[in-house]
């Protein structure tokens, strides 16, 4: 059975890359560019994982992996946060929000497909 992972980006060139490297790798993708649907769409998609960046526009990805993880039918999907906050600290404050992946951008393809091959992995 395919694995399906729902990527919550909202720069279009970072989503369009995303979702385009993890379909040539056989996934079935549901990209989202506007994190308030970001959850809505987690629930019809059923993901087994979740890629997230953490700056979006309009909410925290960080909120939105509290969310994720508080919420009953969604609480054990994996999120592999990607983000451009890379200072010290990040890691560990997104990892303690729920993540249970994180890579700093820019993002090389071969760390992304690792991680992500990593969290469905152990997800299934």
């Amino acid at each position: 059975m395919t694995k399906r992972i729902l990527v919550v980006e909202d720069n279009d060139l970072n989503r369009k890359l995303f979702c385009d490297v993890l379909q040539a790798g056989g996934f079935s993708v549901e990209p989202v560019a506007d994190g308030n649907m970001a959850i809505e769409r987690a629930r019809i998609f059923a993901p087994n994982l979740v890629v997230m960046d953490i700056q979006l526009q309009d909410v925290s990805g960080l909120d939105l992996i509290a969310i994720l993880k508080h919420d009953s039918d969604l609480s054990n999907v994996p999120v592999l946060a990607v983000t451009a906050y890379a200072g010290k600290g990040d890691e560990e404050r997104i990892r303690e929000s729920g993540a249970e992946g994180y890579l700093s951008k820019p993002v090389s393809i071969g760390p992304f497909m690792a991680a992500v091959k990593g969290l469905v992995d152990a997800a299934a």
